[in-house]
């Protein structure tokens, strides 16, 4: 006996009930592949989006990318802006920024965001010159007509290399 069940032979009912969870594995496995073709899906254009940093103010949604990812001290950083209207979706195309950034030290270093060939990506380089914990900074305006958006957040870079 098995599980209160006589193992050989079986009822039809007991072979049944052994397709039916057969059946509900296999859909599962499926359920579970799909998730991830989906996945691959979204992310297949630009594998990294998943990693970059989000943030969000009143009107605008920023997707910010530093690389080296992560920076390393004493090495240029690329820092990529992506800016997009947050309810339409719409990229904004011709704003103006900035983004800096203050080790704990207080040693500090900045750059001008430069409109990319992408819609609504900008660009900055910085260098950050000590390992640690960097606070980072970035102001971005529509336009010279709008107000700044500010946003800020903590960078942990590495030892140079």
């Amino acid at each position: 006996m098995v599980g209160g069940r006589v193992a050989r032979g079986g009822s039809t009912g007991d072979r049944a009930d052994a397709v039916v969870r057969a059946s509900r594995g296999s859909r599962r496995a499926l359920t579970v592949l799909f998730g991830f073709a989906l996945l691959a899906g979204c992310t297949a254009r630009d594998p990294d989006a998943a990693l970059d940093t989000r943030m969000w103010t009143d009107d605008l949604a920023f997707r910010i990318r530093l690389t080296p990812r992560p920076p390393y001290a004493r090495e240029d950083v690329i820092v990529k802006v992506v800016i997009a209207d947050k309810e339409s979706g719409a990229p904004v195309e011709n704003g103006e920024g900035r983004i800096y950034a203050m080790s704990r030290d207080s040693v500090q270093v900045f750059d001008g965001l430069e409109r990319g060939p992408e819609p609504g990506t900008y660009y900055a380089k910085l260098n950050f010159l000590t390992a640690g914990e960097w606070a980072i900074g970035l102001q971005f305006r529509r336009d010279s007509t709008r107000k700044l958006e500010t946003m800020d957040w903590l960078q942990s870079v590495r030892n140079a290399r």
